[in-house]
């Protein structure tokens, strides 16, 4: 099949996702010049349509199209919530054997999540028009054949090592300015959280970095401004025109902030930029931990719980045992199937 021929069929068709969705898969597989999933394994032992799946939240489902060591693939109908369906598939991932790319779908639009251990989630899109591009159905290709092609060079240890590392100069500046090593530890907390609750949402429109942005020439500005952001997330607000909600826990139990000099904002303007919702929130205890201890300062994120670390427990105790429930469900599944 064509680019052109692709493109032109599916731009039109208005089917509902039951319907449509196989057809497009396969029609897929022909634009990319690989084998359909009945074609390539008749069986349907590692590359299948309707691939049954325990959910992690309890009860069963189904992927639409799985692909082992490759892709787990969600269809949507046009126009639907895609972040809807990437949060169906994370949800099948584990009975899916984990695979690498977790893939959505809406019949104009493909995106694919990458899925590699200890690595930053990168997201690429394409539209119906994209497939006119050579390299980027190439691209796309390399989801069914080469999916290390995909993989992120950034690791989720190395971005929240450079975090750390920011905070920790930061830290020892304040420190060096006189501060209570508990002061300096709360504040740098909440600056931390802030940047992580910006980037999963739970503060609204990037509203720190915007901020820290507007203090990049005036950095005097920046403790009234904190103050007010801090007064906020202690019991619900607004700052300006952006309604903020209730931080409970404790963390913004006053609106107190340190005055930040010239290196301090910057520095928080080139942490703000990472993508916090990837990095080890571990990073809160250890920042934490270090700015306490005078004869720790030095050490200031050098030293937290990476990922790698946390799953030699999290994988014997959780993971494993999951992964055997799921197989032997799989296999009385595969049973009743067989009587049927």
């Amino acid at each position: 099949m064509t680019p052109r021929a692709f493109i032109d069929k599916w731009r039109g068709v208005e089917l509902k996702e039951r319907s449509a969705a196989q057809s497009h898969f396969i029609d897929l597989c022909r634009l990319l010049d690989v084998d359909d999933p009945v074609t390539a394994d008749p069986k349907g032992t590692w590359f299948t349509f309707e691939m049954g799946a325990s959910k992690t939240s309890g009860g069963e489902g189904w992927a639409d199209v799985w692909r082992r060591g490759c892709f787990g693939w969600e269809y949507k109908g046009k126009k639907k919530d895609l972040d809807a369906a990437f949060g169906q598939l994370l949800q099948y991932a584990i009975a899916l054997e984990n695979p690498p790319l977790l893939i959505v779908s809406d019949m104009d639009r493909i995106r694919v999540h990458t899925n590699f251990t200890n690595t930053v989630q990168r997201v690429h899109e394409l539209t119906l028009d994209d497939l006119l591009d050579g390299a980027k159905r190439d691209l796309l290709r390399a989801a069914f054949v080469e999916p290390e092609r995909f993989k992120p060079t950034t690791t989720r240890q190395g971005l929240t090592e450079e975090a750390a590392k920011r905070f920790a100069g930061l830290a020892l500046r304040l420190r060096a300015r006189g501060h209570a090593p508990e002061t300096v530890a709360h504040f740098v907390n909440r600056l931390v959280f802030c940047m992580f609750a910006e980037d999963v949402g739970l503060l609204p429109n990037k509203l720190f970095t915007r901020m820290l942005e507007g203090c990049a020439r005036a950095p005097f500005e920046f403790e009234g401004h904190a103050a007010v952001l801090f007064q906020a997330m202690q019991g619900g607000g607004r700052v300006g025109f952006e309604a903020v909600g209730w931080f409970n826990g404790g963390l913004f139990d006053d609106d107190t902030a340190l005055p930040l000099e010239q290196a301090d904002v910057d520095d928080l303007r080139e942490a703000a930029r990472l993508d916090w919702s990837e990095i080890d929130p571990s990073i809160l205890g250890t920042l934490f931990e270090r700015g306490l201890d005078p004869d720790k300062r030095s050490q200031l994120g050098a030293h937290y719980t990476d990922r790698d670390k946390i799953m030699l427990i999290v994988n014997p105790v959780i993971v494993r045992p999951l992964e055997a429930e799921w197989a032997e469900t799989k296999a009385g599944i595969d049973a009743a199937l067989a009587k049927a």
